[in-house]
């Protein structure tokens, strides 16, 4: 159930968005072997002025939140496949920064309102 923000510069047409998006996801359910359903994205679009990076104007930056768990191999390979994912929806891969924030089960608030370490989520984290 990963949360995840793509902070991007205005500019890209609705068909690369989604081919970012796309590429991300299929990234996280391959490595963090997430349920295929189980999609949150939030896209961040800023004006040139409002978007400096050091990655240039094509930069993608990933800001995901996600239950913790999963093994430093399982984060290796999500790293690697969300920049081939990216590379072929048309970003270098030197353009992407991904960052994870892996709060405490008991800090997420789901399924109507009960902390994440009292339901039984249907998946494994420890991947």
């Amino acid at each position: 159930m990963p949360l995840v923000h793509v902070p991007l510069r205005t500019g890209r047409t609705a068909a690369e968005k989604k081919a970012i998006l796309d590429g991300l996801h299929a990234a996280f359910v391959e490595a963090l072997k997430i349920p295929e359903a189980d999609r949150n994205q939030l896209v961040h679009e800023y004006s040139p002025e409002h978007f400096e990076a050091r990655y240039g104007p094509e930069a993608v930056f990933v800001e995901a939140t996600v239950f913790p768990g999963r093994s430093r191999d399982a984060k290796r390979k999500l790293y690697r496949l969300l920049v081939g994912n990216l590379e072929q929806a048309g970003v270098p891969k030197d353009r992407v920064l991904a960052v994870l924030h892996e709060p405490a089960l008991e800090n997420w608030g789901i399924r109507g309102g009960q902390a994440g370490c009292d339901v039984q989520l249907g998946f494994k984290i420890d991947v």
